[in-house]
């Protein structure tokens, strides 16, 4: 009875998974199909297979290829993930740690920016960063990482470092560590999973940026992958969809890799004592 019931949850996980993962395959599929047979069939198996998709996409519109895109998508995306992991951890520390004037107040504020719309604010943000003459660089990005703008990270980073003993810090501070030293010594080791947590999602998501990048970035060789593969649809009356969707599993592939390389980390679970056994 047992045997039998773990078949059909095993049957059944399977059925559900497919179902799932059967999006991506067809995406797959129709980078390999002829560009009249991609929306006229759901099969994954092409009458004829079209093995040009990838180079010709790859060339991308005039001057600018997906090299230049995606040289400009790692640009935008490795600093402003980094930035955002280090600013986020130095401003979760001060809540989670320290003591100060309106903390609650200033804590409550922070959490109701989650509730903001991104709508509302795009208007009052443009006109800033155009009064700063920041408007088609990739500073709108780097400098909002740089302050921990992002209120998720950071309550997920407070969350965590409030989990971690105190007793942790009053022994650094016996051994001669000030507030510092006991961030980078004692409360960074062991926020590594929290850490990679933030890294992976700011990555995937900035990314995948389509919108904020349109709206600040002007010039095409500034453009990201997502803004590339946009610009291959508006460029042409007839779309080369084969193309289009070969360049689209191109791009995914940075993002699957990064998450398995941190996978390890991602699912590991945060220990709160900071002692093994």
């Amino acid at each position: 009875m047992a045997e039998s019931r773990h078949i059909k949850k095993f049957i059944f996980l399977t059925i559900f998974g497919v179902i799932f993962i059967y999006p991506l395959l067809w995406l797959v599929s129709a980078s390999f199909k002829p560009n009249s047979e991609v929306f006229s069939s759901i099969g994954l198996i092409p009458s004829e297979f079209v093995w040009d998709a990838y180079v010709r996409g790859w060339q991308g519109i005039g001057q600018n290829s997906f090299s230049r895109f995606f040289a400009n998508t790692f640009v935008l995306v490795v600093p402003v993930v980094i930035l955002t992991a280090v600013s986020s951890v130095i401003v979760a520390y001060g809540f989670a740690r320290f003591k100060f004037p309106m903390k609650k107040i200033w804590f409550a504020l922070m959490l109701s920016t989650l509730m903001l719309p991104d709508a509302v604010i795009i208007i009052p943000r443009y006109i800033l960063f155009r009064n700063f003459g920041w408007l088609n660089t990739y500073l709108p990005f780097y400098v909002p990482a740089l302050l921990a703008v992002n209120a998720f990270f950071v309550f997920l980073l407070v969350q965590f470092i409030r989990g971690v003993p105190k007793d942790l810090d009053e022994a650094a501070i016996i051994d001669g560590c000030n507030s510092f030293s006991i961030l980078t010594k004692v409360i960074i080791p062991l926020a590594k999973p929290a850490l990679f947590s933030v890294c992976i999602f700011q990555f995937i998501w900035k990314w995948n940026e389509f919108f904020n990048a349109l709206i600040y970035i002007n010039s095409v060789s500034k453009y990201t992958v997502a803004l590339g593969l946009r610009m291959t649809l508006d460029n042409e009356g007839a779309v080369n969809w084969n193309q289009v969707m070969a360049m689209s599993v191109v791009t995914i592939v940075p993002c699957v890799i990064i998450f398995f390389l941190a996978q390890k980390h991602f699912v590991e679970g945060i220990s709160t004592t900071g002692l093994k056994g």
